[in-house]
């Protein structure tokens, strides 16, 4: 049974990419561990805020495409070293962007990881 698209909807949108981003990232983040999906995470809840400059929106966006794009510098499917170019370029994003994170948005990033992950951690070997 197919579901009619809600004509006039305007959350339609912003639902389905949220929901897309949340499915997508907690598939990476548990490939990639929680040193990578950490920083993702508070990336996202960072973009929350309604006032956060149009500058650093981009520079969030930008990072969070990259991060949730299997095919980049470094393919993420390759092991031990797929998800380092990944990790390089949101640790670039949030010292870009560092003044607009707030306590907050690390904390919700920090619950969300553990919901994810739980107590695993990730051997960086």
């Amino acid at each position: 049974m197919s579901q009619a698209l809600p004509e006039g909807d305007p959350d339609y949108a912003h639902r389905v990419a949220k929901n897309g981003f949340r499915n997508r990232a907690r598939r990476c983040a548990c490939r990639a561990g929680r040193g990578v999906a950490e920083p993702a995470l508070v990336l996202h809840h960072t973009l929350q805020d309604p006032e956060l400059p149009s500058w650093a929106r981009s520079v969030i966006y930008g990072a969070l495409g990259y991060f949730l794009t299997p095919w980049d510098a470094a393919p993420d499917f390759i092991p031990g070293v797929g998800y380092s170019d990944d990790l390089g370029v949101l640790t670039a994003a949030l010292a870009t962007v560092a003044a607009h994170v707030n306590p907050a948005a690390r904390g919700r990033a920090r619950e969300q990881v553990e919901r994810w992950l739980g107590g695993a951690v990730r051997s960086e070997a």
